[in-house]
């Protein structure tokens, strides 16, 4: 595994190399928007045998915390475990996203391919996730509050990692959660934005049975927007459970 985790780490090196090489050096300075939200999924993952299994996503985040929509998300996919701590993805997935504009009333669709790798680990009693994903993005471009029949191609890049620490000695009170998510991503259109976002979370997770878990807490996200000199400064409350049954026979 070693020459793995070391491909992981010149990865994401290179993805914050690119991060800080994005930013603007001439022409407009940088303005900051900050927003508030509110993001909840229910991620599942299942187990049909040793190596095969599927993944199923539901995401609904909204915006002045609960007010405004922001999105509803789908994902599924088909999971194939090398190891049980390596496994690989691929799928797809659907996006509602709802209007900025005020007065707008139609939801943009945003449809996606994505292919995935995701390794777990301990380091003594501190479990450790990696994972790298990649998509392809087609984005329906809307104007006038129209729909166009246009969109735009993004391939975007995700590093995640995220580390549990636990508190206390029994497995059934929660444990910290700690996570940070680079996004890089290109096309033709992406122009100033190569850096799309970071999402930084700090929370508390909480196993509810032995396939269903949550993590809840705060997720600081700064997102640059297409101009290359504007970004958003997202404050997120969020809650994500986790749902992983084991379908294998077990042998008697």
């Amino acid at each position: 595994m070693k020459p793995f985790y070391k491909g992981l780490l010149h990865l994401s090196v290179s993805l914050l190399l690119l991060h800080v090489l994005s930013f603007p050096c001439l022409g407009q300075s940088k303005t900051v928007n900050d927003i508030s939200q509110s993001w909840t999924s229910l991620n599942s993952t299942i187990r049909f045998s040793n190596h095969w299994g599927m993944v199923a996503d539901v995401h609904v985040r909204r915006t002045n915390f609960l007010a405004d929509p922001n999105f509803y998300f789908v994902r599924t996919g088909v999971n194939y475990w090398i190891t049980n701590q390596l496994s690989l993805t691929a799928g797809i997935g659907r996006m509602w996203v709802a209007p900025t504009t005020a007065n707008w009333e139609h939801f943009a669709v945003e449809n996606r391919i994505y292919q995935q790798a995701l390794l777990t680990n301990k380091l003594g009693k501190i479990g450790m996730l990696q994972r790298i994903r990649n998509e392809q993005r087609w984005i329906e471009k809307i104007a006038n509050d129209q729909f166009t029949g246009e969109y735009k191609f993004s391939n975007r890049i995700r590093y995640l990692l995220a580390i549990n620490i636990p508190i206390f000695k029994s497995p059934q009170f929660p444990s910290l959660s700690i996570s940070n998510e680079l996004m890089v991503q290109f096309g033709k259109e992406i122009v100033y934005n190569s850096f799309d976002q970071n999402r930084l979370f700090l929370g508390l997770r909480q196993p509810i049975s032995k396939t269903l878990n949550f993590d809840f807490g705060y997720m600081l996200s700064y997102q640059q927007k297409a101009s290359g000199y504007q970004y958003d400064r997202i404050h997120t409350l969020r809650c994500f459970f986790y749902y992983a049954p084991d379908l294998r026979k077990k042998k008697i």
